[in-house]
């Protein structure tokens, strides 16, 4: 390798990229930069394959060496370790920082003000983010990701607001993407579900999910067969008949884990434990799914995993855990479909508390078909594959809870908002937790929210979200007899 040229070490690492081999590509760009250390472009490239792999630290200095050596167009170096330090190091002053170097460099970056827009709305600054949105309005009135934001932190004064009528003209633009339809066509359902005109709301809603299923050319598409296999294969890997079964001895306690169904009120959880003195919110981290993913095929791997494996795995998560949180003396690992990898968490840290979120079917139903989700999450995007994947989120959740009954605290959502008090209570106490009564002011807590329920929690509670499937009663008739046969019934008055 020493002989060889400069241009032989850019194809091989080039090539190797292309080719998805990202491992032996940053290996490539590293054996390449060591040689040839002044080559911004490449520089940039390993940044990419180190946040792809993880190596979040390795990879803000990747991007800083490129800076250093003059890349062209910095503004995009600025905007992707603003990113790294919004998403993956939760990290947001410094994101903010980064975001405004970029625009400081070009003030009519859209990618920059879209971002620094949404780190705004995290963080619980209305007014800044609409200003971040409208500044890009100015640049391009027709925007439509930046309408669609807008108008998601608007209300509306009635069906004829003229806010609604915007976003009907921008939704037939010609030449817009599927994507940008979605995004206009759930914002529009929000408000016209906000003004009371449900039959247009829900028109737009099927719109807007018809959208979004056309801009995944074909990827989105819900296997309610594998999806049963894949709950068959969990319950037959943890049975009941099992015995004690070998533990990982990790020397720190774990976080509390929070997960249910996607808008059932994992978020309002969290926000109640993070007003805790003692707690820190995790949010919706990606750790125990990238496990799952290395330990693939899963769980069929599980019986070749011993106790050292184990504590490998359990330290291994706390280390990742400590690096994002370093200051923190509880964590809430927030994420809603970790339901899928109970049996894990019991394997790794066998005195872990669960923490599962439930609330009436159809309105949880109504409220993920409502919400604009990422295409991965194909169920999301038809009323009957969402009732079909809360059926079976349900009857997992309903063996994890034989395997392990005083571990796992079922969380009722419209409970809760009809008596916080004693919800809170036992929220706290089976976490452990002393009773504190800034757990009941959680929407004043100032923690940073990354999931679509951003402002609900900072606003004091209310109880129009429970029994909210009423408005649409005639359109759900089909799923609500659906889900009653499933034994999953919504009653009237929750």
């Amino acid at each position: 390798m020493a002989d060889s040229s400069l241009e032989t070490l850019l194809g091989e690492a080039a090539a190797l990229r292309r080719a998805g081999r990202d491992r032996e590509a940053e290996a490539a760009y590293e054996r390449l930069l060591a040689r040839h250390p002044d080559l911004p472009d490449s520089w940039y490239n390993l940044a990419l394959l180190q946040r792809r792999a993880g190596r979040f630290d390795a990879a803000l200095a990747s991007y800083q060496q490129a800076l250093g050596r003059r890349v062209s167009g910095p503004e995009e170096v600025h905007l992707n370790r603003g990113v790294i330090y919004a998403d993956d190091l939760r990290r947001p002053e410094d994101a903010e920082r980064e975001l405004a170097a970029a625009l400081k460099l070009n003030p009519r970056y859209v990618p920059a003000l879209l971002n620094l827009g949404n780190l705004h709305e995290d963080r619980g600054r209305k007014a800044a983010a609409l200003d971040a949105y409208a500044r890009i309005l100015a640049l391009d009135p027709g925007h439509p990701e930046a309408l669609a934001r807008t108008a998601g932190l608007s209300a509306a004064t009635g069906a004829d607001d003229p806010m609604i009528g915007r976003l009907r003209q921008a939704i037939v633009r010609p030449g817009l993407a599927a994507e940008d339809r979605a995004s206009l066509a759930f914002s529009l359902g929000r408000l016209l579900d906000g003004a009371g005109a449900f039959d247009p709301a829900f028109e737009a809603y099927r719109q807007a999910n018809d959208f979004s299923r056309a801009a995944a050319q074909g990827r989105a598409r819900y296997d309610r067969a594998a999806q049963e296999r894949l709950v068959d294969s969990l319950i037959a890997a943890f049975p009941l008949s099992d015995g004690p079964s070998p533990a990982a001895a990790a020397d720190r306690p774990p976080p509390i884990f929070i997960c249910g169904m996607f808008r059932s009120g994992s978020t309002l959880a969290e926000q109640v434990l993070a007003s805790h003195p003692d707690v820190t919110s995790g949010g919706e981290l990606d750790l125990l799914p990238a496990m799952v993913r290395r330990l693939s095929p899963w769980p069929a791997s599980l019986p070749h995993l011993g106790p050292g494996d184990l504590t490998g795995l359990a330290n291994g998560y706390l280390d990742a855990l400590r690096a994002l949180f370093p200051e923190a003396v509880r964590i809430t690992d927030k994420r809603p479909d970790n339901f899928l990898h109970v049996g894990l968490i019991k394997r790794l840290f066998p005195d872990a508390r669960i923490v599962h979120t439930v609330r009436a079917p159809l309105d949880n139903a109504l409220s993920v078909w409502f919400l604009h989700l990422d295409q991965s999450m194909a169920y999301a995007l038809d009323l009957g594959d969402i009732g079909h994947y809360l059926a079976q989120e349900r009857r997992l959740m309903a063996h994890w809870k034989a395997l392990w009954p005083d571990d796992i605290l079922t969380f009722e959502y419209d409970a809760f908002v009809r008596a916080p008090r004693p919800a809170t209570e036992a929220l706290l106490a089976f976490c452990g937790l002393a009773w504190d009564e800034a757990c009941l002011a959680f929407h004043k807590t100032d923690s940073n929210v990354k999931t679509a329920s951003v402002w609900q929690v900072r606003e004091p509670l209310y109880q129009r979200a429970s029994g909210r499937w009423k408005n649409y009663r005639a359109r759900l008739e089909p799923l609500r007899t659906w889900l009653e046969g499933q034994g999953l019934s919504t009653p009237d008055d929750p």
